[in-house]
């Protein structure tokens, strides 16, 4: 009987659920959108419940249109949306609170604060974080300090601390498992990446009960077992679980030192694997746990860019100059170039390398010849443009030229923005054959752990370029678009 990999991607909007075959094929896929809320200006928040139940409902679905049994599935793999933080109640498993979604900006003053007491550097030494509400700390200590009786509950050891991939775990095992893996844990600036163990000087820091958190495992070990009472009826090892953006370095098989890929999501996620060892940036990126597979761990520099497509949702649900998010590569192609016209899309303040929660979009360069199609094609050019930054920051860090770019996510199926990112570069960017690499990575870890694949060169095998673009515009037209764009940039920015 053919066996399967089930591959649980639990993003920012949906919750899908990918089932894999030995050959890396997609055979079946669900997928599902949740709530998103917003109760005040710079806060998202999304309801644990939701994304439970949306994520139940799409491996049913995923394993009912395949036609196949449960035990037909040799393992599941879990990669997720990184630093939503949610607290539940270790007894009934209900949240005391909302997840705090990684967008969330609620903490920036708890984050001034830290700076200006000097924590930056020590909380840079220990977890290759840069001090931002984007991660996890400051998230727990707001819930801990707001939710009333929460804290006492936490110190009394009633609570638990995790991000999505151990609520689901926790649900998955109907509450017989409280883990997570050193990709997910080195995001919550709470993790020491050079001992990898949750770090005793940062929890004293926050006022964070160890009691709270999860246990710390690789990234390709059987977890545990779903419960024989869940949806399945079945006991099927939980056996790989990576934060997303490190789940696609894995998926994009970018195994040797050096390689990177960019993830064009809601966010954009730029990563280079630099080996066994950590390195420390001074150019304001993030220093990562890749994956941990047996012994051996991976690191990764990391740049975050906050607002990717969802600049794309933006011009269809703000602007209004698109129906659906489909019809932007064609509008941005009725406008020969950008007319002048720079879309920096600080929407919720700006990420790597510049880090500034107050900087605020803007569209500069506007005229009366300015047209829809100028500003779509500003707004995909902006995305290339960030990424642009990241690479010379991280091209500093590593102390190599980037050669090629590997790429994924929704916006890599768009042409125009793929060979512009080429332009602007001047490197080759490669979109692979199967884009869902996220899930892809996820699975081939499951795979790791079970046996189901023998080696990472038996993974590397499968790996496929579907469409490679290079450079094909003049060095001089490269240069005055990368002027014009530092100006527009300069204008964003609150320093």
């Amino acid at each position: 009987m053919e066996k399967f990999i089930l591959s649980l991607d639990q993003g920012t909007s949906s919750s899908r659920a990918l089932i894999f075959d030995h050959e890396g094929r997609i055979r079946s896929l669900a997928q599902k959108e949740f709530t998103q809320h917003f109760p005040k200006e710079g806060w998202v928040e999304h309801d644990p419940r939701d994304i439970w139940s949306s994520e139940a409902s799409v491996m049913a679905e995923a394993i009912t249109s395949l036609g196949i049994l449960p035990s037909q599935i040799a393992a599941i793999g879990i990669t997720n949306q990184r630093e939503t933080t949610i607290v539940w109640d270790a007894e009934t498993g209900e949240p005391v609170y909302n997840a705090i979604v990684w967008q969330d900006r609620r903490t920036a003053p708890l984050c001034e604060q830290l700076s200006r007491d000097g924590m930056e550097e020590m909380i840079r030494e220990k977890t290759g974080l840069v001090v931002d509400p984007y991660f996890s700390a400051t998230k727990i200590k707001w819930i801990l300090d707001n939710v009333s009786g929460a804290r006492r509950k936490a110190e009394k050891g009633e609570l638990r601390f995790g991000t999505v991939d151990s609520f689901l775990i926790w649900n998955l095992t109907k509450g017989k498992k409280h883990v997570t893996d050193v990709s997910n844990a080195s995001r919550t600036m709470l993790f020491n990446i050079h001992t990898l163990k949750w770090d005793k000087d940062l929890l004293k820091l926050f006022g964070i009960p160890e009691s709270m958190l999860p246990k710390v495992c690789s990234s390709s070990e059987v977890y545990g077992y779903t419960s024989t009472g869940s949806l399945f009826g079945y006991r099927i090892p939980i056996a790989g679980v990576a934060g997303d953006q490190q789940s696609a370095l894995f998926g994009q098989m970018c195994t040797e030192p050096g390689s990177v890929k960019n993830t064009y999501g809601t966010g954009c996620f730029l990563l280079m694997n630099t080996g066994k060892e950590p390195i420390l940036s001074k150019n304001n990126l993030l220093s990562t746990v890749a994956w941990k597979i047996g012994k051996e761990v991976n690191y990764a520099l990391e740049g975050s860019i906050f607002v990717g497509g969802s600049v794309v949702q933006w011009l269809r649900d703000g602007l209004g100059i698109i129906r659906s998010s489909s019809e932007v590569e064609a509008l941005a192609h009725r406008a020969k170039d950008n007319g002048g016209v720079y879309f920096v899309p600080a929407l919720t303040g700006i990420g790597a390398p510049y880090w500034d929660p107050e900087a605020r979009g803007c569209i500069y360069g506007i005229t009366r010849g300015t047209t829809a199609a100028h500003i779509a094609r500003a707004a995909l050019e902006g995305i290339a443009f960030q990424t642009m930054d990241i690479v010379g920051a991280m091209e500093k860090d590593a102390g190599i030229d980037l050669k090629e770019l590997k790429v994924d996510g929704g916006a890599s199926m768009d042409n125009l923005l793929m060979q512009f990112q080429s332009d602007i570069l001047g490197t080759a960017v490669i979109r692979p054959r199967i884009t869902e690499t996220t899930a892809l990575g996820a699975c081939y870890l499951a795979g790791l752990a079970v046996g189901y694949w023998d080696s990472i060169g038996q993974i590397r095998s499968q790996w496929r370029a579907e469409k490679v673009f290079t450079p094909d515009m003049a060095s001089s037209e490269v240069d005055r678009l990368k002027k014009g764009w530092k100006d527009a940039i300069g204008r964003s920015l609150s320093k």
